[in-house]
């Protein structure tokens, strides 16, 4: 090569340096925290990129994700949290339920916070309003606590001879505790019994199941929580195995075998997330967004677990539902 010709390339090559660090300085950083683990989260992380799609963040490109998964252990999550203030991450989605949420917000008051959870922001003081949250965070929430009543409705349609509720809910989570209050208010004002069911941080499912048989539990609730959804093949096998009829939170839970679910779908939650995500990115403040209340939900009936239950399903209580599984 001749001397002019390298001393051109040195010079193009040297010119195009800056345009590839600004490039690189561009994108974006934001970060991921979640209780749970992503080999049963893979769904809905594809629903958080194809929010943030929608605001036109694609990872990889534009956006950069710094993802932190707590494997079931919820007191990671603080220290994952000030890893992610230590990135300096532009926005942090604190998806999977209100231990997320807070490790959030113990970590930064100025990164904008990014929320999904089950229960009422407002009552666990982690935003001022639903319409006006203020401060760094807002969010998504499905309000579980509200269609708990909703869910036992569709029990007592389908069973109503019973008379005995068991309630399967995580004593280390406090969404999942005020699930459970919200379902034994429910459940008496029915006149039923109920069993609460505690499982702790040990995770030991089995012996939360024990009391089934001893309490004579004629019905099974699970709350929503995040640790339970990537247990929910065990809890489902354990649901079976118990011989109990059971309603869940989710369709996921329908689709693995499970008798029956009720609540929202928790992948559009995490695509309003991923938008709300996008949203900030774009300059809006989380105190000016409010919070998402989840409306639209569906019942899913899964038809070949009923005939092993031996359970006949009410043609009242089949139109209402918005999927059959079979």
């Amino acid at each position: 090569m001749k001397r002019r010709e390298f001393i051109s390339l040195l010079g193009g090559a040297a010119a195009a340096w800056p345009v590839v660090a600004r490039a690189e300085q561009s994108m974006r950083v934001i970060g991921f925290l979640n209780g749970a683990s992503p080999a049963e989260l893979g769904p809905r992380v594809d629903a958080f990129r194809d929010g943030l799609a929608e605001m036109g963040y694609v990872e990889g490109r534009s956006v950069a994700i710094e993802y932190r998964w707590g494997l079931g252990q919820y007191e990671r999550l603080p220290e994952m949290a000030i890893d992610l203030v230590r990135h300096r991450v532009a926005a942090i989605a604190a998806t999977g339920g209100v231990p997320s949420v807070r490790a959030a917000k113990a970590a930064t008051f100025e990164i904008p916070i990014v929320f999904t959870m089950g229960g009422d922001p407002v009552a666990f003081g982690l935003v001022a309003s639903l319409n006006r949250p203020g401060g760094n965070v807002t969010g998504i929430t499905l309000i579980s606590g509200e269609i708990v009543s909703k869910r036992i409705a569709v029990l007592r349609d389908l069973l109503p001879s019973a008379k005995v509720l068991g309630v399967l809910m995580n004593s280390t989570t406090p969404a999942s505790e005020a699930e459970s209050v919200a379902a034994e208010r429910t459940a008496h004002t029915l006149g039923w019994q109920v069993k609460v069911l505690r499982v702790g941080k040990e995770l030991d499912f089995d012996t939360a199941f024990q009391p089934l048989v001893r309490e004579r539990v004629d019905a099974l609730l699970v709350t929503t929580d995040p640790i339970f959804e990537s247990q929910r093949h065990r809890i489902v096998a354990l649901a079976a195995q118990h011989a109990v009829p059971t309603i869940y939170a989710l369709r996921e839970y329908a689709v693995a075998g499970g008798l029956m679910s009720y609540g929202a779908s928790i992948n559009d939650v995490y695509r309003q997330a991923g938008s709300y995500v996008g949203r900030v990115l774009k300059g809006e403040k989380p105190s000016d967004l409010p919070v998402i209340q989840t409306s639209k939900f569906e019942l899913l009936i899964n038809l070949k677990t009923a005939k092993t239950l031996g359970i006949a399903v009410p043609a009242a209580v089949l139109a209402l539902a918005d999927e059959v599984i079979e």
